[in-house]
Protein backbone atom coordinates (compact mmCIF):
# COMPACT_ATOMS: atom_id res chain seq x y z
CA UNK A 1 0.00 0.00 0.00
CA UNK A 2 2.81 2.43 0.89
CA UNK A 3 4.50 1.73 -2.48
CA UNK A 4 1.24 2.53 -4.30
CA UNK A 5 0.89 5.88 -2.56
CA UNK A 6 4.55 6.70 -3.23
CA UNK A 7 4.09 6.02 -6.95
CA UNK A 8 0.88 8.06 -6.92
CA UNK A 9 2.69 11.03 -5.41
CA UNK A 10 5.60 10.77 -7.87
CA UNK A 11 3.21 10.45 -10.77
CA UNK A 12 1.39 13.60 -9.81
CA UNK A 13 4.56 15.77 -9.81
CA UNK A 14 4.81 18.55 -12.43
CA UNK A 15 7.74 17.37 -14.57
CA UNK A 16 8.59 21.02 -15.46
CA UNK A 17 9.80 21.51 -11.91
CA UNK A 18 7.03 23.99 -10.99
CA UNK A 19 4.99 23.45 -7.87
CA UNK A 20 1.25 22.84 -8.47
CA UNK A 21 -0.53 26.19 -8.59
CA UNK A 22 2.69 28.19 -9.00
CA UNK A 23 3.03 30.71 -11.83
CA UNK A 24 6.18 31.66 -13.74
CA UNK A 25 7.05 35.36 -13.57
CA UNK A 26 5.97 36.71 -16.96
CA UNK A 27 9.02 39.00 -17.02
CA UNK A 28 12.54 37.68 -17.27
CA UNK A 29 15.53 39.60 -15.93
CA UNK A 30 17.50 41.34 -18.70
CA UNK A 31 20.65 39.76 -17.23
CA UNK A 32 19.14 36.31 -18.01
CA UNK A 33 17.75 37.40 -21.37
CA UNK A 34 21.21 38.47 -22.55
CA UNK A 35 22.69 35.14 -21.43
CA UNK A 36 20.61 33.29 -24.04
CA UNK A 37 22.70 34.72 -26.86
CA UNK A 38 25.60 32.44 -27.78
CA UNK A 39 26.81 33.99 -31.02
CA UNK A 40 23.86 32.94 -33.21
CA UNK A 41 20.33 34.31 -33.59
CA UNK A 42 18.07 33.20 -30.72
CA UNK A 43 14.28 33.04 -31.31
CA UNK A 44 12.29 34.26 -28.29
CA UNK A 45 9.34 32.09 -27.30
CA UNK A 46 7.68 31.32 -24.00
CA UNK A 47 9.55 28.03 -23.98
CA UNK A 48 12.96 29.50 -24.86
CA UNK A 49 12.47 32.19 -22.18
CA UNK A 50 11.71 29.50 -19.58
CA UNK A 51 8.06 30.41 -19.26
CA UNK A 52 8.47 34.20 -19.36
CA UNK A 53 6.96 36.42 -22.03
CA UNK A 54 9.09 39.57 -21.86
CA UNK A 55 10.82 42.14 -19.68
CA UNK A 56 10.01 45.10 -17.49
CA UNK A 57 12.29 48.02 -16.72
CA UNK A 58 13.16 51.67 -17.20
CA UNK A 59 13.61 53.29 -20.60
CA UNK A 60 16.98 55.03 -21.02
CA UNK A 61 16.87 55.79 -24.76
CA UNK A 62 15.95 59.29 -25.99
CA UNK A 63 15.66 60.02 -29.70
CA UNK A 64 14.95 63.75 -29.38
CA UNK A 65 18.64 64.56 -29.91
CA UNK A 66 18.78 62.46 -33.11
CA UNK A 67 21.99 60.70 -32.08
CA UNK A 68 20.88 57.14 -31.26
CA UNK A 69 20.51 54.30 -33.77
CA UNK A 70 17.02 54.74 -35.22
CA UNK A 71 14.16 52.56 -33.99
CA UNK A 72 15.82 51.25 -30.82
CA UNK A 73 14.05 51.31 -27.47
CA UNK A 74 16.64 50.76 -24.72
CA UNK A 75 15.47 49.36 -21.39
CA UNK A 76 17.44 48.51 -18.24
CA UNK A 77 16.75 46.64 -14.99
CA UNK A 78 18.54 45.14 -11.93
CA UNK A 79 16.29 42.11 -11.42
CA UNK A 80 19.09 39.52 -11.29
CA UNK A 81 21.77 39.66 -8.57
CA UNK A 82 21.25 43.43 -8.38
CA UNK A 83 23.33 43.62 -11.57
CA UNK A 84 22.36 46.44 -13.93
CA UNK A 85 21.84 45.25 -17.50
CA UNK A 86 20.13 46.69 -20.55
CA UNK A 87 18.75 45.55 -23.88
CA UNK A 88 17.84 47.32 -27.13
CA UNK A 89 14.54 46.44 -28.83
CA UNK A 90 13.92 47.45 -32.42
CA UNK A 91 10.31 48.72 -32.57
CA UNK A 92 10.76 51.19 -35.42
CA UNK A 93 9.43 54.74 -35.30
CA UNK A 94 7.48 54.06 -32.08
CA UNK A 95 10.79 54.17 -30.15
CA UNK A 96 10.54 57.98 -30.27
CA UNK A 97 7.42 57.86 -28.06
CA UNK A 98 9.42 56.90 -24.98
CA UNK A 99 11.89 58.90 -22.89
CA UNK A 100 14.24 58.11 -20.00
CA UNK A 101 12.35 57.35 -16.80
CA UNK A 102 9.39 55.69 -18.48
CA UNK A 103 8.58 52.38 -16.79
CA UNK A 104 7.50 49.79 -19.35
CA UNK A 105 6.79 46.14 -19.96
CA UNK A 106 7.75 44.63 -23.31
CA UNK A 107 6.33 41.40 -24.74
CA UNK A 108 9.25 39.77 -26.54
CA UNK A 109 7.52 36.65 -27.84
CA UNK A 110 8.14 36.36 -31.57
CA UNK A 111 11.31 38.45 -31.50
CA UNK A 112 14.84 37.40 -32.42
CA UNK A 113 17.79 38.07 -30.10
CA UNK A 114 20.75 38.94 -32.31
CA UNK A 115 23.67 41.31 -32.78
CA UNK A 116 23.21 44.14 -35.24
CA UNK A 117 26.14 46.49 -35.89
CA UNK A 118 27.80 45.03 -32.81
CA UNK A 119 24.88 45.78 -30.46
CA UNK A 120 22.82 42.96 -28.90
CA UNK A 121 19.15 43.66 -29.59
CA UNK A 122 15.73 42.13 -30.13
CA UNK A 123 14.42 42.42 -33.69
CA UNK A 124 11.21 41.47 -35.47
CA UNK A 125 8.80 43.39 -33.22
CA UNK A 126 6.80 46.63 -33.41
CA UNK A 127 5.46 49.27 -31.02
CA UNK A 128 2.42 47.25 -29.97
CA UNK A 129 4.57 45.05 -27.72
CA UNK A 130 5.33 47.95 -25.34
CA UNK A 131 3.09 49.00 -22.46
CA UNK A 132 3.96 52.11 -20.44
CA UNK A 133 3.27 51.77 -16.74
CA UNK A 134 4.53 55.09 -15.40
CA UNK A 135 6.63 58.14 -16.26
CA UNK A 136 9.32 60.12 -14.52
CA UNK A 137 10.86 57.26 -12.57
CA UNK A 138 14.35 58.16 -11.26
CA UNK A 139 17.38 56.60 -12.90
CA UNK A 140 20.33 56.11 -10.56
CA UNK A 141 23.57 57.73 -11.71
CA UNK A 142 25.91 55.02 -12.97
CA UNK A 143 29.46 56.40 -13.06
CA UNK A 144 31.69 54.06 -15.08
CA UNK A 145 35.41 54.59 -15.83
CA UNK A 146 36.12 54.30 -19.54
CA UNK A 147 38.59 51.46 -18.92
CA UNK A 148 35.73 49.31 -17.57
CA UNK A 149 33.69 49.85 -20.73
CA UNK A 150 36.63 49.10 -22.99
CA UNK A 151 37.34 45.88 -21.09
CA UNK A 152 33.74 44.59 -21.06
CA UNK A 153 31.38 46.64 -23.28
CA UNK A 154 28.75 43.87 -23.31
CA UNK A 155 28.13 44.51 -19.61
CA UNK A 156 27.22 48.16 -20.21
CA UNK A 157 25.29 48.00 -23.50
CA UNK A 158 21.91 49.74 -23.50
CA UNK A 159 22.31 51.11 -19.97
CA UNK A 160 22.55 54.75 -19.02
CA UNK A 161 26.04 55.58 -17.81
CA UNK A 162 28.17 58.64 -17.27
CA UNK A 163 31.83 59.21 -18.03
CA UNK A 164 33.03 61.77 -15.49
CA UNK A 165 35.65 64.49 -15.95
CA UNK A 166 36.12 63.75 -19.63
CA UNK A 167 38.57 65.95 -21.49
CA UNK A 168 39.22 65.99 -25.23
CA UNK A 169 42.46 65.02 -26.91
CA UNK A 170 43.65 67.14 -28.59
CA UNK A 171 42.60 70.21 -26.61
CA UNK A 172 39.67 71.67 -28.56
CA UNK A 173 40.12 74.72 -30.73
CA UNK A 174 37.36 77.37 -30.45
CA UNK A 175 35.90 76.12 -33.74
CA UNK A 176 35.82 72.40 -32.80
CA UNK A 177 32.37 70.84 -32.40
CA UNK A 178 30.92 67.49 -31.30
CA UNK A 179 30.23 66.28 -34.83
CA UNK A 180 32.09 63.07 -35.72
CA UNK A 181 34.29 60.97 -33.46
CA UNK A 182 36.22 62.71 -30.69
CA UNK A 183 38.75 61.17 -28.31
CA UNK A 184 37.84 61.68 -24.65
CA UNK A 185 40.03 60.80 -21.67
CA UNK A 186 38.61 60.52 -18.14
CA UNK A 187 41.84 59.57 -16.38
CA UNK A 188 41.24 55.86 -16.95
CA UNK A 189 41.63 55.55 -20.70
CA UNK A 190 40.85 57.03 -24.11
CA UNK A 191 37.29 56.62 -25.31
CA UNK A 192 35.47 57.65 -28.48
CA UNK A 193 32.55 60.07 -28.22
CA UNK A 194 30.45 59.59 -31.38
CA UNK A 195 28.08 62.27 -32.65
CA UNK A 196 26.03 61.98 -35.82
CA UNK A 197 26.25 64.99 -38.13
CA UNK A 198 22.48 65.38 -37.91
CA UNK A 199 22.36 65.40 -34.09
CA UNK A 200 20.73 68.49 -32.61
CA UNK A 201 23.93 69.36 -30.69
CA UNK A 202 26.45 68.32 -33.38
CA UNK A 203 27.62 71.88 -34.01
CA UNK A 204 27.97 72.91 -30.37
CA UNK A 205 31.54 73.90 -29.31
CA UNK A 206 33.56 71.43 -27.24
CA UNK A 207 34.21 72.25 -23.55
CA UNK A 208 37.50 71.86 -21.68
CA UNK A 209 36.10 69.20 -19.36
CA UNK A 210 32.62 67.72 -18.89
CA UNK A 211 30.54 64.80 -17.71
CA UNK A 212 28.97 62.83 -20.54
CA UNK A 213 25.81 60.80 -19.97
CA UNK A 214 24.90 58.39 -22.73
CA UNK A 215 24.80 54.83 -24.03
CA UNK A 216 27.32 52.45 -25.57
CA UNK A 217 27.22 51.69 -29.30
CA UNK A 218 29.85 50.45 -31.77
CA UNK A 219 32.01 51.52 -34.68
CA UNK A 220 33.58 49.02 -37.09
CA UNK A 221 37.32 49.55 -37.46
CA UNK A 222 39.47 48.85 -40.53
CA UNK A 223 39.90 45.23 -39.44
CA UNK A 224 36.10 44.80 -39.32
CA UNK A 225 36.09 44.60 -35.52
CA UNK A 226 33.46 46.47 -33.55
CA UNK A 227 34.87 49.01 -31.07
CA UNK A 228 32.68 50.57 -28.37
CA UNK A 229 31.94 54.25 -28.27
CA UNK A 230 29.68 56.53 -26.23
CA UNK A 231 26.68 58.27 -27.73
CA UNK A 232 25.22 61.30 -26.00
CA UNK A 233 21.45 61.28 -26.47
CA UNK A 234 20.80 65.03 -26.30
CA UNK A 235 22.50 68.28 -25.27
CA UNK A 236 21.29 67.91 -21.68
CA UNK A 237 23.53 64.82 -21.35
CA UNK A 238 26.53 67.18 -21.24
CA UNK A 239 27.48 68.76 -17.90
CA UNK A 240 30.29 71.24 -18.51
CA UNK A 241 32.77 71.27 -15.64
CA UNK A 242 35.36 73.64 -17.06
CA UNK A 243 36.11 75.64 -20.14
CA UNK A 244 39.75 76.24 -19.16
CA UNK A 245 42.79 74.01 -18.62
CA UNK A 246 44.71 74.41 -15.32
CA UNK A 247 48.10 72.67 -15.22
CA UNK A 248 49.93 71.49 -12.09
CA UNK A 249 53.67 72.36 -12.33
CA UNK A 250 54.50 69.71 -9.70
CA UNK A 251 52.80 66.39 -8.91
CA UNK A 252 53.39 63.92 -6.09
CA UNK A 253 54.90 60.70 -7.41
CA UNK A 254 55.83 58.74 -4.27
CA UNK A 255 57.11 58.71 -0.71
CA UNK A 256 58.45 56.52 2.07
CA UNK A 257 57.17 57.13 5.59
CA UNK A 258 58.70 54.18 7.41
CA UNK A 259 62.28 53.18 6.64
CA UNK A 260 64.20 50.28 8.14
CA UNK A 261 65.61 51.08 11.56
CA UNK A 262 65.00 54.52 13.02
CA UNK A 263 62.80 56.93 11.08
CA UNK A 264 64.79 59.94 12.27
CA UNK A 265 66.28 61.55 9.19
CA UNK A 266 64.91 58.72 7.05
CA UNK A 267 61.59 59.80 5.55
CA UNK A 268 61.39 61.53 2.18
CA UNK A 269 59.02 62.39 -0.64
CA UNK A 270 59.42 62.14 -4.42
CA UNK A 271 57.92 64.68 -6.83
CA UNK A 272 57.77 65.03 -10.60
CA UNK A 273 58.10 68.36 -12.41
CA UNK A 274 55.71 68.86 -15.33
CA UNK A 275 57.58 71.98 -16.48
CA UNK A 276 60.96 73.66 -16.01
CA UNK A 277 61.08 75.39 -12.61
CA UNK A 278 63.57 77.76 -11.00
CA UNK A 279 62.46 77.75 -7.37
CA UNK A 280 64.31 80.99 -6.61
CA UNK A 281 62.03 82.71 -9.10
CA UNK A 282 58.86 80.63 -8.62
CA UNK A 283 58.80 79.18 -5.09
CA UNK A 284 56.57 76.33 -3.93
CA UNK A 285 56.00 74.60 -0.61
CA UNK A 286 55.22 71.08 0.58
CA UNK A 287 53.18 70.38 3.72
CA UNK A 288 52.75 67.01 5.43
CA UNK A 289 49.96 66.22 7.87
CA UNK A 290 49.22 63.30 10.21
CA UNK A 291 46.42 62.46 12.63
CA UNK A 292 48.41 60.97 15.50
CA UNK A 293 46.50 61.48 18.78
CA UNK A 294 49.90 61.90 20.43
CA UNK A 295 50.71 65.00 18.37
CA UNK A 296 49.35 68.47 19.07
CA UNK A 297 46.89 69.88 18.41
CA UNK A 298 44.35 67.06 18.74
CA UNK A 299 40.95 67.01 17.08
CA UNK A 300 40.07 67.89 13.47
CA UNK A 301 42.48 70.19 11.57
CA UNK A 302 40.75 73.51 12.25
CA UNK A 303 43.33 75.42 10.20
CA UNK A 304 43.53 72.78 7.46
CA UNK A 305 47.14 72.25 6.32
CA UNK A 306 48.35 75.04 8.64
CA UNK A 307 47.01 73.32 11.77
CA UNK A 308 49.36 73.63 14.72
CA UNK A 309 51.29 76.62 13.45
CA UNK A 310 54.92 76.61 14.55
CA UNK A 311 54.35 74.72 17.82
CA UNK A 312 52.26 71.73 16.76
CA UNK A 313 53.45 68.44 15.30
CA UNK A 314 50.41 67.56 13.19
CA UNK A 315 51.81 69.40 10.16
CA UNK A 316 55.28 70.17 8.85
CA UNK A 317 56.20 72.54 6.01
CA UNK A 318 59.12 72.58 3.58
CA UNK A 319 59.67 75.73 1.51
CA UNK A 320 61.13 75.15 -1.97
CA UNK A 321 62.95 78.42 -2.66
CA UNK A 322 66.20 77.45 -4.39
CA UNK A 323 67.41 75.05 -7.03
CA UNK A 324 66.01 74.10 -10.42
CA UNK A 325 64.28 71.12 -12.00
CA UNK A 326 63.54 70.27 -15.59
CA UNK A 327 60.30 69.08 -17.12
CA UNK A 328 59.94 65.34 -16.51
CA UNK A 329 62.59 65.27 -13.76
CA UNK A 330 62.07 63.63 -10.35
CA UNK A 331 63.17 65.49 -7.26
CA UNK A 332 63.18 64.80 -3.53
CA UNK A 333 62.28 66.56 -0.31
CA UNK A 334 63.04 65.18 3.15
CA UNK A 335 65.86 63.61 5.10
CA UNK A 336 69.34 65.12 5.23
CA UNK A 337 71.10 61.74 5.08
CA UNK A 338 69.72 61.16 1.55
CA UNK A 339 69.58 57.39 2.08
CA UNK A 340 67.06 55.22 0.23
CA UNK A 341 65.88 53.11 3.17
CA UNK A 342 67.31 54.28 6.47
CA UNK A 343 70.66 53.91 8.24
CA UNK A 344 73.08 51.65 6.38
CA UNK A 345 71.20 51.76 3.06
CA UNK A 346 72.24 53.02 -0.36
CA UNK A 347 72.88 56.73 -0.79
CA UNK A 348 70.64 58.50 -3.30
CA UNK A 349 72.42 61.83 -2.86
CA UNK A 350 73.06 61.83 -6.62
CA UNK A 351 69.35 62.43 -7.16
CA UNK A 352 67.86 65.92 -7.38
CA UNK A 353 67.28 67.09 -3.78
CA UNK A 354 65.55 70.45 -3.44
CA UNK A 355 65.19 70.38 0.36
CA UNK A 356 67.15 68.09 2.66
CA UNK A 357 66.66 68.56 6.39
CA UNK A 358 66.85 66.94 9.83
CA UNK A 359 63.26 67.37 10.95
CA UNK A 360 64.25 66.01 14.36
CA UNK A 361 66.26 69.14 15.10
CA UNK A 362 64.96 71.77 12.65
CA UNK A 363 61.36 73.04 12.76
CA UNK A 364 59.24 73.44 9.66
CA UNK A 365 59.20 76.62 7.59
CA UNK A 366 56.47 78.51 9.46
CA UNK A 367 54.43 75.36 10.13
CA UNK A 368 55.48 72.46 12.31
CA UNK A 369 57.62 71.96 15.40
CA UNK A 370 60.67 69.71 15.54
CA UNK A 371 59.57 66.10 14.99
CA UNK A 372 61.23 62.75 14.45
CA UNK A 373 58.22 61.40 12.57
CA UNK A 374 56.72 63.47 9.78
CA UNK A 375 54.70 60.37 8.82
CA UNK A 376 53.04 57.72 10.97
CA UNK A 377 54.76 54.56 9.78
CA UNK A 378 52.32 51.72 9.15
CA UNK A 379 49.80 52.52 11.90
CA UNK A 380 46.43 51.75 10.33
CA UNK A 381 44.34 53.82 12.73
CA UNK A 382 45.71 57.13 11.48
CA UNK A 383 46.20 59.16 8.31
CA UNK A 384 49.19 60.70 6.53
CA UNK A 385 48.85 63.32 3.82
CA UNK A 386 51.03 65.39 1.49
CA UNK A 387 50.12 68.62 -0.29
CA UNK A 388 51.98 70.91 -2.72
CA UNK A 389 51.29 74.65 -2.80
CA UNK A 390 52.27 77.47 -5.11
CA UNK A 391 54.23 80.00 -3.06
CA UNK A 392 55.31 79.74 0.56
CA UNK A 393 52.28 81.22 2.35
CA UNK A 394 49.95 78.49 3.59
CA UNK A 395 46.95 79.16 5.84
CA UNK A 396 43.55 77.55 6.51
CA UNK A 397 42.19 78.87 3.21
CA UNK A 398 45.09 77.84 0.96
CA UNK A 399 44.21 75.46 -1.87
CA UNK A 400 46.97 73.05 -2.92
CA UNK A 401 47.88 72.12 -6.48
CA UNK A 402 48.26 68.42 -5.64
CA UNK A 403 47.33 66.14 -2.73
CA UNK A 404 47.87 62.49 -1.80
CA UNK A 405 46.31 60.95 1.33
CA UNK A 406 47.27 57.65 2.95
CA UNK A 407 44.54 56.21 5.18
CA UNK A 408 41.30 57.60 6.58
CA UNK A 409 41.58 57.09 10.34
CA UNK A 410 41.98 59.63 13.11
CA UNK A 411 40.46 63.07 13.36
CA UNK A 412 40.73 64.28 9.79
CA UNK A 413 37.30 65.75 8.89
CA UNK A 414 34.47 67.32 10.90
CA UNK A 415 31.40 68.22 8.88
CA UNK A 416 29.78 70.37 11.59
CA UNK A 417 32.90 72.52 11.94
CA UNK A 418 33.83 72.33 8.24
CA UNK A 419 37.30 71.43 9.47
CA UNK A 420 39.55 69.30 7.32
CA UNK A 421 42.31 69.16 4.75
CA UNK A 422 41.58 71.10 1.57
CA UNK A 423 42.07 69.16 -1.64
CA UNK A 424 42.93 70.06 -5.23
CA UNK A 425 41.25 69.02 -8.45
CA UNK A 426 43.33 65.94 -9.25
CA UNK A 427 42.98 62.41 -10.57
CA UNK A 428 41.60 61.45 -7.12
CA UNK A 429 39.80 64.52 -5.80
CA UNK A 430 37.29 67.14 -6.91
CA UNK A 431 36.53 70.47 -5.25
CA UNK A 432 33.12 70.31 -6.93
CA UNK A 433 31.43 66.90 -6.99
CA UNK A 434 31.52 66.05 -10.71
CA UNK A 435 28.18 64.24 -10.56
CA UNK A 436 26.04 66.21 -8.06
CA UNK A 437 27.88 69.53 -8.65
CA UNK A 438 27.89 70.16 -4.89
CA UNK A 439 30.88 71.86 -3.25
CA UNK A 440 33.24 69.46 -1.45
CA UNK A 441 36.55 71.23 -0.83
CA UNK A 442 37.85 68.82 1.84
CA UNK A 443 39.18 65.26 2.00
CA UNK A 444 36.49 62.79 3.15
CA UNK A 445 33.76 65.22 2.10
CA UNK A 446 31.37 63.99 -0.58
CA UNK A 447 33.13 61.83 -3.16
CA UNK A 448 36.65 62.71 -1.91
CA UNK A 449 37.26 59.36 -0.22
CA UNK A 450 40.08 57.81 -2.27
CA UNK A 451 43.25 57.12 -0.31
CA UNK A 452 46.26 54.85 -0.22
CA UNK A 453 45.94 51.64 1.81
CA UNK A 454 48.01 51.41 4.98
CA UNK A 455 47.32 47.76 5.94
CA UNK A 456 50.44 45.60 6.10
CA UNK A 457 52.81 48.25 4.79
CA UNK A 458 55.58 48.94 7.27
CA UNK A 459 59.31 49.54 7.14
CA UNK A 460 60.85 49.80 3.69
CA UNK A 461 57.65 50.22 1.67
CA UNK A 462 57.90 52.99 -0.92
CA UNK A 463 54.59 54.19 -2.37
CA UNK A 464 55.27 54.25 -6.11
CA UNK A 465 52.15 55.84 -7.52
CA UNK A 466 52.55 55.13 -11.23
CA UNK A 467 50.17 57.55 -12.94
CA UNK A 468 50.52 59.45 -16.22
CA UNK A 469 50.22 63.23 -16.39
CA UNK A 470 49.76 64.66 -19.87
CA UNK A 471 51.64 67.96 -20.12
CA UNK A 472 49.91 68.96 -23.34
CA UNK A 473 46.42 68.37 -21.97
CA UNK A 474 47.24 69.58 -18.45
CA UNK A 475 45.57 66.58 -16.77
CA UNK A 476 45.97 63.03 -15.59
CA UNK A 477 45.32 60.58 -18.42
CA UNK A 478 46.08 57.60 -16.19
CA UNK A 479 45.10 57.93 -12.55
CA UNK A 480 47.76 57.20 -9.94
CA UNK A 481 47.56 53.73 -8.41
CA UNK A 482 47.94 52.34 -4.91
CA UNK A 483 51.22 50.48 -5.50
CA UNK A 484 54.25 49.82 -3.32
CA UNK A 485 57.70 48.33 -3.66
CA UNK A 486 59.54 46.85 -0.69
CA UNK A 487 62.98 48.42 -0.56
CA UNK A 488 66.06 46.76 0.93
CA UNK A 489 69.28 48.28 2.26
CA UNK A 490 70.86 47.74 -1.16
CA UNK A 491 68.02 49.16 -3.27
CA UNK A 492 68.98 51.88 -5.74
CA UNK A 493 67.42 55.08 -7.01
CA UNK A 494 66.59 53.41 -10.33
CA UNK A 495 63.99 51.32 -8.49
CA UNK A 496 62.17 54.58 -7.66
CA UNK A 497 62.51 56.29 -11.03
CA UNK A 498 62.24 53.49 -13.59
CA UNK A 499 60.15 50.38 -14.16
CA UNK A 500 60.91 47.90 -11.39
CA UNK A 501 61.25 45.02 -10.94
CA UNK A 502 61.68 43.53 -14.36
CA UNK A 503 61.73 39.78 -14.69
CA UNK A 504 59.44 38.51 -11.96
CA UNK A 505 57.69 39.13 -8.69
CA UNK A 506 54.31 40.49 -7.63
CA UNK A 507 55.18 44.01 -8.71
CA UNK A 508 56.66 43.12 -12.10
CA UNK A 509 56.39 46.03 -14.46
CA UNK A 510 55.57 48.57 -11.74
CA UNK A 511 56.30 51.91 -13.40
CA UNK A 512 56.81 55.30 -11.78
CA UNK A 513 54.60 58.31 -12.28
CA UNK A 514 55.57 59.94 -15.55
CA UNK A 515 54.76 62.83 -17.82
CA UNK A 516 53.54 62.25 -21.36
CA UNK A 517 52.73 64.58 -24.25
Amino acid sequence: MSLFFALLILGSCDQTGNFPGAEVNPNIAIYDLRSFYRGTDFPLTVESMLGARGITGLVISDHSGKNLPAGLLMVQDKMRLNELRGIAIDIGADATKYVPGDSVTVNLVGGILKRVDGLLQVTGLNGTVVTKIASGRPIAVNRIPSSYILADPDKYESTELVIVKGGFDPIPAPTDTYSGERVVNDGFGNFILHTESGATFANEPLPGMANFFGVVAYTMDNDENYKPHLRIRKAEDITVLSSTIIRAPIVISGYIGDVQGTDLDGEYMQFLATQDIDFSVTPFSVVTHNTSSGYSPTGPPLDSWATGGTTGKRAYKFDLTSGTVSKGEYFYVGNSAKLINGVGSTSIADGKWIVSRKTGSVPGDGIGAVTTDVFLNGVTAYTDAIAVFEGTVVDKFSIPIDVIVNGSGGSIWNAAQQAGLRIANTDWYDIINPVTLEEQPFYKQGSNTICLTRTGRGAGHFYKLGGEYNIRLGRWVKARQDKVILLTLTSTRSELETEYPVGGGETEGLVPTKVVE
